[in-house]
């Protein structure tokens, strides 16, 4: 195992607003402090009650259609995200931002070309 699932993000032109609608169909908290994410206005979490979260992440050219698939991607929590990146990459993943020493994600794809993040836990 290389990492754990730390959220699923959606991207929304407003993260606040689908935060509160889930909550109000799942239940749950939004913007509850946490040390994994610092939360402003480009950014909201919804804290499930049973321990799961979903972050919501403003997309200014958000559009739901087919031509715009990349509307949603995994958080994958890791001790190392440097070390996390070679294994995946010998998995058969693709680095698509290799961040930088000042930001704790890096964004891969996975073979199929769907997007993830390694965050630092």
């Amino acid at each position: 195992m290389i990492g754990r699932l730390q959220c699923v993000v959606l991207d929304c032109p407003d993260p606040k607003g689908p935060a509160r609608f889930y909550r109000d169909v799942l239940g749950g908290e939004v913007d509850r402090p946490d040390p994994r994410w610092s939360l402003d206005d480009d950014w909201a979490t919804l804290h499930l009650d049973d321990g799961r979260v979903l972050a919501f992440q403003r997309a200014a050219a958000h559009r739901p259609d087919s031509e715009h698939p990349r509307q949603s991607h995994l958080d994958v929590g890791v001790a190392d995200p440097a070390r996390a990146r070679d294994e995946v990459v010998a998995l058969g993943a693709s680095v698509l931002d290799a961040g930088g020493p000042d930001r704790g994600r890096i964004v891969c794809a996975d073979p199929a070309g769907h997007p993830f993040c390694l965050v630092r836990e």
